[in-house]
């Protein structure tokens, strides 16, 4: 859909044809019950992902269990306890590796589009985040900043360049950020390549050139470009369009 494009967000009506036309317009029609089953997947594919993460740790569980069987009280609670600990750490370790294999084995490419809330070119773009956010709640902040966070992102699609760092996860949409060599991202800063306005859901790039410096809590949207060597100021907030040149911040 093109951006000077007008049509009605509340509107029953699909713009497409054929069959996903008629399963679009009955999503919109019906949008609770139509979003709760193609998204309640997610739930199934949660299951999965972690499921598998878990099991290493459980059985370690389940070994030393056996092994203590007959110790005394003290050192089986103490060993178990370890086991847990150690079967939790085995679990962050394995995640990062399952989510991104599961990212790419789906049908669903995320890609930048202007549309209703209520469309099948969204459901990609829903999948994708709520993958990423499986790890960013359950582990991503225990390996932030070290090379294994840049690595989960790159799996997940984020083009990141040599040098960077990233410290921070509140990231959405890695799959269309792209941040060049030499980057630093500040804590708890906020980067996602979307926004929503008017019941519209924008997705475009997030592109952060090289040696540009991102501050404590900024927060950067899609449709943003961080010029070369640029420094963002803590807490900046960079809304949707926003272009800064090489080496300095244009407040215009």
């Amino acid at each position: 859909m093109k951006n000077n494009e007008r049509f009605d967000v509340l509107s029953t009506k699909s713009e497409k044809s054929g069959v996903s036309g008629v399963v679009e317009s009955l999503l919109r029609r019906f949008r609770t019950v139509g979003f709760i089953l193609l998204l309640s997947p997610i739930a199934l594919i949660y299951v999965f992902c972690m499921g598998l993460a878990f099991s290493p740790g459980v059985m370690l569980f389940q070994w030393v269990q056996e092994l203590t069987a007959h110790s005394h009280t003290i050192l089986k609670g103490i060993s178990l306890g370890f086991s847990m600990a150690l079967g939790w750490v085995m679990y962050g370790l394995s995640i990062i590796f399952i989510v991104p294999t599961v990212n790419k084995l789906l049908p669903l490419k995320v890609a930048p589009l202007r549309a209703s809330w209520f469309s099948l070119s969204v459901i990609p773009w829903y999948y994708h985040n709520a993958l990423t956010y499986l790890v960013r709640y359950t582990f991503l902040d225990f390996i932030t900043p070290t090379p294994l966070n840049i690595l989960f992102f790159k799996m997940m699609g984020m083009k990141i360049g040599k040098g960077s760092m990233i410290n921070t996860s509140n990231v959405s949409d890695p799959c269309l950020i792209e941040i060049g060599d030499y980057v630093t991202i500040g804590g708890s800063a906020t980067m996602m390549a979307h926004y929503g306005m008017k019941g519209i859901l924008i997705i475009d790039k997030l592109v952060i050139k090289d040696k540009a410096t991102i501050g404590l809590k900024a927060s950067l949207f899609g449709d943003v470009v961080v010029g070369e060597g640029a420094t963002i100021k803590p807490n900046d907030v960079l809304l949707p369009k926003t272009r800064i040149p090489d080496r300095e911040k244009d407040a215009a």
